[in-house]
């Protein structure tokens, strides 16, 4: 008889422990896909995330996509099989990466898209400059560099081709350009927000355009391969960029590029880990946040 009931307290005291053992620990690790950790914009963007995670006490693995779609996707399911509670991703095409996103969304787990747009998803927020609002005011800058009624040959040097930030930027910059009958542009091509490409694409500009009175680049790293190639050819040619990037403030003050529309990418990381904490936690976000620019010259 003694024995039942010491047995029968055992199961009584060890099934609250069975229990808590069976149930789901919460999930509290964080999954960043970016675009490319060779860009120092994004390298900015990764370590204030990082530290933002840290100082918040979560976890977050951060992969590099390496401006590849195809590498892009396989870092999203390498991050599903580790775990993750939540996504941030920085995509490096919008439409491209648009079925990796619809997966993991299928999967419960919520989405953030920071600096570029998922095109065709609705992600759980959006955190972003306003990629227009930037192209109009470098536009207007432009603008202003020269007389009224001066005719004005521009190059633009565009991003990644299917990036929303190359579609915002480009589509901001053009409307005022277009609107303003003295000004056109002569050449847009594509130096997929490389520095390296962005000299050979202005290479080849100057060799087929030799009248040009400007340069705007979607990103100062093309800015700033744009500005050496000019500088190659022996051609005093303004150059206007866009992220506000250590190496384009340096620039400017040393009389080089002379101006850029300035991004807050560490306010950006900081910010999309702290709404995907939140989402984490199950509170409610705003569906797209939008960060502050403004515009640097010297």
């Amino acid at each position: 008889m003694k024995k039942l009931i010491v047995m029968a307290m055992f199961v009584v005291l060890t099934l609250p422990v069975m229990a808590k053992g069976n149930d789901k620990e919460p999930v509290t690790t964080i999954g960043m896909s970016i675009s490319t950790l060779n860009n120092p914009f994004f390298a900015n963007m990764k370590e204030a995330a990082q530290q933002q995670a840290k100082k918040m006490g979560y976890k977050i693995v951060v992969l590099d996509a390496q401006n590849d779609a195809t590498k892009e996707r396989a870092n999203i399911d390498d991050l599903l099989q580790r775990g993750i509670g939540v996504l941030i991703i920085n995509p490096t095409d919008s439409d491209a990466a648009k079925v990796a996103v619809q997966m993991v969304i299928k999967k419960g787990i919520p989405v953030v898209s920071v600096d570029r747009a998922v095109n065709g998803v609705e992600v759980a927020t959006h955190i972003a400059s306003d990629n227009v609002a930037g192209g109009a005011l470098a536009a207007t800058f432009v603008e202003s560099m020269f007389k009224k009624g001066q005719k004005v040959n521009v190059v633009e040097l565009q991003g990644v081709p299917g990036a929303s930030a190359t579609r915002d930027r480009g589509a901001g910059f053009e409307s005022v350009v277009n609107a303003n009958s003295t000004m056109s542009i002569v050449s847009a091509q594509s130096a997929n927000f490389d520095r390296g490409q962005g000299l050979t694409v202005m290479e080849n500009i100057i060799q087929a355009n030799p009248n040009i009175d400007v340069v705007f680049a979607h990103n100062d790293e093309m800015a700033l391969g744009a500005l050496r190639a000019l500088k190659m050819a022996n051609k005093n040619i303004p150059v206007v960029g866009f992220d506000g990037t250590k190496d384009a403030v340096k620039s400017i003050e040393k009389g080089g590029l002379v101006a850029t529309v300035a991004q807050q990418e560490k306010l950006m990381g900081e910010m999309a880990v702290t709404n995907a904490i939140a989402l984490l936690k199950g509170e409610k976000v705003n569906s797209n946040i939008p960060v502050d620019l403004k515009l640097i010259k010297k």
